[in-house]
């Protein structure tokens, strides 16, 4: 787990770094599966979901895109419910001790899922 953490703070680090705030209220961390892994990409959204709470991830202001941290679905197990624990997990340790956490922090509402399913709410 350590060294897939270490990869994802690069990943996470090289985003946020420049990372231009205007507009962003909200992050989510989105999942992707295919056969083999799971992709995570993080977008900021002009909403939150308190102001639309099915839809507020959408409002995309700010993406990685094609930027993605992908993990093995050796690594982090075979069904989907495995990937979205082992994500928010990556995510969850990158807020406690990230060099760049404040960033999401400072943002009403940080969320994570797959995009063709429920967004869980990290706070």
């Amino acid at each position: 787990m350590q060294e897939i953490y270490n990869e994802f703070t690069l990943w996470l680090e090289k985003n946020l770094i420049n990372l231009d705030e205007t507009n962003i209220n909200s992050y989510c961390f989105n999942l992707y599966e295919d056969d083999t892994s799971y992709h995570v990409q993080l977008i900021g959204s002009s909403s939150t979901p308190e102001e639309d709470e099915d839809d507020w991830a959408c409002d995309e202001v700010y993406s990685t895109h094609e930027d993605i941290f992908i993990i093995k679905k050796e690594v982090a197990g075979e069904n989907w419910e495995n990937g979205l624990d082992f994500s928010t997990n990556l995510v969850k340790k990158y807020i406690e001790a990230g060099k760049y956490s404040n960033i999401l922090k400072r943002k009403n509402c940080l969320g994570i899922g797959f995009v063709d399913g429920d967004i869980e709410i990290i706070y």
